[in-house]
């Protein structure tokens, strides 16, 4: 397969067929540079060499309801993690101004649980005025679960940019992993963020047992979806949780994945997260020629790679931190 041919067509708005997504994923490995050159093609025409800086609190821990496979915070979970009620305004608003010492452009608020009680919007709607009126520049990215219309309406009207809701895994897939809430809820979560001007942000979990067939629907699904911001993950199989000790993964099949999400997202912030550090390995550098955004610091109860390493690799890499604000469009409906 010529890889920069198709790269140059995706560019002129071609769409890839499931033959040719499956050939990218199971290229030879003797091919990997030449898969990541094309991806890279793609990427430079919309992003350049610039990497967005995204940041997690962890406002919630633990005391999740929902049955996920991959989540520690579940109550089906064994993992020893901590446990603790949503945050006070004062510690969310600290994070944002460590975030933003940090040159981090998207600062995440992330609550575990089914959804939002309304004390619970009310907390992070006062957070976000709070920093918007200091750091007006930054992106704030809400992740609180499954919305409902009027919640998503507080808190684009509160200055919540963007609402991530993760589709994780594909539709056939999904009831694999968790039965205590649909496929469907999560795409409409992602849809009420659209109706209420939010930018949408969803993404996926590769490495969950899944089939390559499934990684390819992932990626289309979030193609419908409009999607704006896309984070990768790659599972970090935690002791406890029922999919402990699954290790499907190398750093390779890992690139070929986040080329293949450049190419059937092509114009879409791409962001290689959680579980980058184990699953790629020496190979993280390389994670940024088809991916455009990285996760500053640690996730939700795993450690992350030390950020003045991630800034040193970015460095290494000629590449700039972009500090642009979101661009803001209006939803599609």
């Amino acid at each position: 397969m010529n890889y920069e041919a198709l790269a140059t067509q995706v560019l002129e708005g071609y769409e890839l067929t499931d033959e040719e997504a499956l050939a990218i994923l199971n290229s030879p490995d003797e091919d990997l540079l030449q898969v990541l050159h094309a991806a890279y093609k793609i990427r430079r025409h919309y992003f350049g060499n610039k990497v967005k800086l995204n940041m997690i609190i962890n406002t919630k821990s633990g005391l999740c309801p929902e049955n996920c496979g991959y989540c520690s915070q579940s109550i089906i979970s064994k993992a020893p993690v901590e446990k603790y009620a949503m945050m006070k305004q004062e510690e969310i608003v600290a994070g944002a101004e460590r975030a933003a010492s940090l040159n981090v452009g998207t600062y995440c608020i992330v609550a575990s649980g089914r959804g939002p009680v309304n004390k619970e919007i009310d907390i992070v709607v006062d957070s976000v005025k709070s920093i918007k009126e200091k750091h007006p520049e930054m992106t704030i990215c809400a992740c609180l679960g499954i919305l409902k219309p009027e919640q998503a309406e507080k808190l684009k009207e509160a200055g919540v940019d963007r609402y991530n809701h993760n589709i994780n895994t594909s539709a056939n897939h999904h009831e694999n992993i968790t039965t205590s809430h649909t496929y469907d809820d999560r795409v409409k979560t992602v849809e009420r963020a659209k109706e209420a001007g939010i930018s949408p942000c969803s993404g996926v979990i590769v490495g969950m047992r899944e089939t390559k067939e499934d990684v390819i629907s992932m990626a289309r699904s979030l193609r419908v979806l409009d999607a704006d911001s896309i984070p990768v993950n790659f599972l970090n199989a935690i002791d406890g949780t029922p999919l402990a000790g699954t290790k499907e993964l190398n750093p390779r099949y890992c690139l070929k994945v986040l080329s293949l999400f450049r190419f059937i997202n092509p114009s879409k912030e791409i962001r290689v997260s959680g579980g980058r550090e184990v699953n790629l390995g020496t190979l993280q550098p390389l994670s940024l020629y088809p991916a455009n955004s990285i996760f500053l610091g640690d996730y939700l109860t795993t450690e992350g790679q030390p950020g003045e390493q991630d800034k040193k690799m970015l460095e290494d890499l000629g590449f700039e931190i972009d500090l642009e604000p979101l661009k803001r469009e209006q939803p599609q409906l």
